[in-house]
């Protein structure tokens, strides 16, 4: 049976507006000690949002860390303990400008468990108004709308590999197929 590590101590190296860099220090089930790398971050939302024709709305946008120009269900983190309903919206409109008449939970993905203990909260949004975009002074994004199969073969195809939009996509599909 496996058994739980204990942590002994967390030290605090750097925190930032997103994400906070530790090193923990735990004693493992066989007693040996060990140090773990660990970033805490205070959660963020994806939004999948599909318009009355059933198109899903997706965002373009460059990523630094990557180096690369992305395409992404609408997504951002919480501002401090901001209920994930409330993120979800308003990311929706900031980034895609639409506004839902109906939204509910979808699913919860854990993106990088090996050493970060973000949660993003996906949230299924219809009904949907146009509205306007309200960016980020750093945010450049671009408003695209597919059909679900071709982002799928996307996926497939390696040209979207961002694990939330994988996941969510990927979930979307086997639901709708359900249906």
């Amino acid at each position: 049976m496996i058994k739980k590590s204990e942590k002994l101590k967390r030290t605090v190296l750097r925190k930032s507006n997103i994400l906070t860099y530790c090193v923990d220090t735990v004693k493992l089930p066989d007693g040996n000690i060990a140090e773990y790398d660990v970033m805490l971050h205070n959660g963020g939302v994806a939004v999948l949002a599909v318009t009355k024709e059933q198109k899903i709305v997706m965002v373009r946008q460059y990523r630094h860390a990557f180096d690369r120009i992305t395409l992404e269900v609408p997504a951002g983190k919480r501002d401090g303990d901001e209920e994930f309903l409330t993120a979800a919206k308003r990311e929706l409109e900031e980034e895609a400008g639409y506004r839902c008449g109906k939204i509910e939970h979808f699913m919860t993905i854990n993106t990088a468990i090996a050493y970060c203990d973000e949660v993003i909260e996906v949230f299924l949004a219809t009904d949907l108004v146009k509205t306007e975009q309200h960016l980020d002074s750093d945010e450049f994004v671009e408003v695209e709308e597919y059909d679900l199969d071709e982002l799928v073969d996307r996926v497939f195809k390696c040209e979207i590999k961002d694990s939330k939009t994988v996941a969510v996509l990927m979930a979307y599909k086997v639901y709708r197929d359900k249906k």
